[in-house]
């Protein structure tokens, strides 16, 4: 009876560790947490679910203006990577050593665009001295802050390169983000704004009027990096290779970016 008894027992431990075995996953799933500029959401969404679906970890991002972004990192928010819509949020956060800079590459990069609603747009001629002015009428400009958002140091930048600056400044209606001044044009909130060529590509409500000559701003890109107190430094690598490979390129094209990274297999 005892030996009987020792078999039973011999064979319910063999199930449970069985049991075990089978619920306890071979590879546990990775998470990283990302912060992007606003600008980057359509294409970074669409990119993290095909992460997701390859590789079955997650990224949980959060969107906002790159300068706000780059604070919270400052402040110590939990962040695993940070990608910049401009160089500038990305060298402050680097030369107080709060990113890896052994991780930073220059991932992305960007048109500016000035579009109105789609139901009221005409095409603009953007040249030096253009009558922008006279095109908004008695409405304002939508942008992001032109002293802290790229998109709108960006805008600035171009508008006083091509003399016109002088005449619009006291229209602006600056936004915290480029997707807020986004929303401002596609509501009928202002006749005309300056975003991102991708952020026209994602709103159906605004039409592009015109696109301002490369030469007229600094040149947009968008650097990637790991924050240095990332707790998922190995995920956090894996995830900016897999944002470098061909899927993720093909996506990135699809919603208007440039991809200026080397491809990579993956």
């Amino acid at each position: 009876m005892l030996t009987v008894r020792r078999r039973i027992r011999g064979a319910l431990a063999g199930l449970a560790v069985v049991a075990m075995t089978a619920a306890t996953p071979l590879h546990a799933e990775e998470n990283v947490t990302v912060f992007a500029a606003a600008s980057l959401k359509n294409a970074l969404d669409t990119v993290n679910a095909a992460w997701k679906a390859d590789a079955g970890n997650r990224a949980t991002t959060s969107y906002a203006a790159s300068s706000a972004l780059a604070k919270q990192i400052e402040q110590g928010a939990p962040a695993d990577i940070f990608i910049s819509a401009d160089l500038d949020w990305m060298n402050y956060l680097s030369d107080k050593k709060l990113t890896k800079a052994d991780s930073e590459l220059n991932l992305l990069g960007n048109r500016i665009v000035l579009v109105a609603p789609a139901d009221t747009a005409k095409d603009v001629t953007i040249a030096p001295n253009f009558d922008l002015a006279g095109a908004l009428g008695d409405g304002r400009l939508a942008m992001g802050d032109v002293k802290a958002v790229p998109a709108g140091k960006y805008g600035k930048a171009a508008l006083e390169s091509l003399g016109v600056w002088a005449s619009v400044e006291g229209k602006v209606a600056q936004a915290e983000n480029v997707r807020a001044a986004l929303k401002l044009v596609a509501t009928g909130e202002a006749p005309l704004g300056i975003v991102y060529a991708t952020d026209a590509v994602a709103e159906p409500g605004v039409k592009v009027v015109g696109t301002f000559p490369e030469s007229s701003h600094p040149a947009i890109v968008y650097p990637i990096g790991i924050v240095a107190e990332s707790k998922n430094a190995d995920a956090a690598s894996a995830y900016v290779t897999y944002l470098q490979g061909r899927k993720a390129k093909e996506m990135f094209e699809a919603q208007g970016f440039t991809v200026l990274a080397p491809t990579v297999s993956n």
